[in-house]
């Protein structure tokens, strides 16, 4: 299995690719025992979002990485994919901003997804 930090950077490389909007990362080790990290993006509709989810999950399954937990995938306004260690959470601009999972998460350390991206 990969390190944590590895799953979570392959992810968000994951959306980037699939031109996820708002990509963010927050480092939330220490103030839950929910996830270490959280990942959060916006997709511009509900086949964007499905597809974002999607192949994050491929990804992370080539990776060795299977979901333990996915919701909302039928709804299409959130996507919540659950590695134990990390969240994917993939949203459509409202749902987003009423969760306000940035602002919820505040405390956690917001992480540079530019460093994380890596490209081939």
């Amino acid at each position: 299995m990969k390190e944590i930090f590895e799953l979570v950077k392959t992810a968000v490389t994951a959306l980037d690719a699939k031109k996820a909007e708002d990509v963010r990362v927050i480092k939330t080790a220490g103030l839950t025992d929910l996830a270490e990290y959280i990942v959060i993006c916006t997709g511009s509709s509900s086949t964007k979002i499905k597809t974002l989810a999607d192949y994050a999950e491929v990804v992370l399954e080539e990776a060795g990485e299977k979901p333990l937990h996915r919701e909302g995938y039928m709804e299409g306004n959130w996507v919540l994919l659950d590695y134990g260690a990390f969240t994917i959470n993939v949203f459509n601009s409202r749902t987003r901003e009423f969760y306000s999972l940035e602002k919820l998460w505040q405390h956690g350390e917001m992480i540079d997804v530019s460093s994380l991206i890596t490209k081939e």
